[in-house]
């Protein structure tokens, strides 16, 4: 029998396999168009991209608009979503951020959590918060 002692340092408790979005997922080809193009014409161009959405709603926040940057942030998490249910993720278990292609939606996932305290939707933010607790501790400091 396997020891599975290794998931206690991880913490993973349950043993849920990590998700990986693929090697070629769309958001690695939107990172290097980022480096020097509008993410309003990259977004346009790959609206499946959690990484353009959540760049976005960062343009956004810094523009003081928070209102739209929840409505960029939530499109990411939405588009993440569908994209981690492809890749074979059941609604739980780790999204390592070590992991290139899931750092768009881990992206998207924590400014919809920032936007939404911002917003006064507290509940949303605590609910973000344990879903990113539960992705990938490490995004938490």
């Amino acid at each position: 029998m396997a020891d599975r002692t290794d998931n206690l340092t991880s913490g993973n408790l349950l043993g849920i396999p990590e998700t990986r979005l693929p090697d070629d997922f769309v958001d690695t080809q939107v990172a290097e168009e980022l480096d020097d193009g509008d993410p309003r014409e990259i977004a346009a161009r790959h609206l499946d991209s959690p990484l353009a959405w959540a760049t976005l709603a960062q343009d956004a926040l810094t523009d003081g608009d928070d209102v739209a940057a929840y409505a960029y942030a939530r499109t990411g998490y939405h588009r993440g979503l569908d994209a981690l249910r492809q890749a074979g993720w059941r609604g739980q278990g780790p999204i390592p951020a070590s992991h290139a292609p899931n750092r768009g939606f881990l992206r998207a996932l924590a400014m919809l959590g920032e936007t939404s305290r911002r917003l006064g939707d507290d509940a949303e933010a605590d609910r973000v918060t344990a879903f990113l607790r539960e992705a990938d501790p490490s995004l938490l400091g």
